[in-house]
């Protein structure tokens, strides 16, 4: 058997050139976040979750984890990519808050019913290192979210 050299040369170079602009993607999303701290209507949680309240709801109650949240939102990644979008399929979305990832377990039992934020979520409390579907490492996620209800 022969083994080509140039090929595991080959493919150390993309694995580096991959690494690479996977540092610079992680750069651009810890800079987009902190470019939003300064801004005046977006507010910060201890843990590093940014929201900015687009639409205060009436409710009282808020769900605690293991509550069953309904739920309409938008999920986009810092350069508006859309990856997700209950409103254009008019159809809500209802799960327990703890089956959920960490950024949306912290943030939905934040609000109220009725609330409508934009949620910032780094990407330690979302997918972290590994890719998702259409979500790539290190993205940095943007919900608009809406509570509709607990159960």
């Amino acid at each position: 058997m022969y083994v080509f050299p140039y090929l595991c040369r080959r493919s150390n170079y993309y694995q580096e050139t991959d690494m690479g602009r996977k540092e610079e993607y992680k750069l651009q999303n810890e800079q987009f976040m902190q470019t939003l701290r300064t801004e005046a209507d977006v507010h910060e949680l201890p843990c590093g979750i940014l929201y900015k309240v687009l639409e205060e709801g009436t409710g009282a109650a808020t769900p605690r984890s293991n509550s069953v949240v309904s739920v309409h939102y938008k999920g986009t990644l810092i350069n508006g990519r859309e990856f997700d979008n209950s409103w254009k399929r008019n159809c809500p979305e209802a799960f327990r808050l703890n089956e959920v990832i960490e950024g949306w377990q912290i943030a939905l039992q934040k609000m109220r019913v009725g609330d409508h934020w934009i949620v910032y979520i780094p990407y330690n409390m979302g997918y972290g290192t590994r890719t998702s579907g259409p979500i790539p490492a290190f993205s940095t996620l943007i919900f608009e979210v809406q509570l509709l209800g607990i159960a």
